[in-house]
């Protein structure tokens, strides 16, 4: 048996599970929003943190990185049994055709796992819906929880999808609005991870 996982958020640069291969590439028709509450890795139930999804939307790709799971049933299991527990707030487990760079008519995998939550904030309790840039800004800037805080989360999927080449305009934007919210708070970054213009703050020790 063979199991593709696409990652869009932490995934990306932790996926956590063991996998056999790697591609870089898409899916269509989704975009990546920060409209899912972390209350047990980057926040906590006080004080959530924002945390990817996607969001349907017609015309847009979204790059991230597709993992490959062989070896058998055991193996497979293994996977899920992990991003289940990783995944927890995201409560719809869909399947998805995946493309390469390039290669854009064609779908170079279908049926690739993506986790994704439902956008009812009444019938799933992570579902924190949109907000205005400065609002989600100051919520991530603030956020902590016991993996570590929020901010670290977007900076390193800001880092992340640079390193892979595809570089998220609307991750960037947020990015620098928390950094804007950082300065006002006189928050003191250490220097770790860089960006083109930026000094990220330093990467907490479990990076996801």
């Amino acid at each position: 048996m063979v199991l593709w996982v696409f990652g869009y958020g932490s995934l990306i640069w932790n996926p956590g599970f063991e996998f056999d291969e790697k591609i870089i590439g898409f899916i269509k028709d989704y975009k990546r929003v920060f409209n899912l509450a972390c209350i047990d890795h980057r926040g906590t139930p006080e004080n959530p943190a924002r945390t990817c999804t996607l969001e349907p939307t017609e015309g847009a790709i979204c790059w991230g990185a597709a993992y490959c799971v062989r070896g058998g049933l055991e193996k497979e299991i293994a996977a899920m049994k992990y991003l289940e527990r990783r995944e927890c707030e995201y409560d719809i487990q869909t399947h998805l055709d995946f493309y390469r760079e390039g290669e854009t008519s064609e779908p170079a995998l279908t049926g690739v796992l993506v986790f994704i939550s439902t956008m009812d904030k009444e019938a799933n309790k992570y579902y924190l819906g949109p907000a205005p840039l400065d609002e989600m800004a100051s919520q991530i800037a603030t956020a902590n929880g016991p993996c570590g805080n929020n901010r670290d989360y977007l900076f390193l999927l800001e880092k992340a999808m640079s390193n892979i080449g595809h570089e998220d305009d609307y991750v960037i934007e947020l990015a620098n609005e928390v950094r804007n919210v950082l300065d006002s708070l006189k928050v003191q970054t250490p220097v770790d991870v860089q960006s083109p213009t930026k000094v990220l703050p330093l990467r907490s020790s479990v990076a996801y």
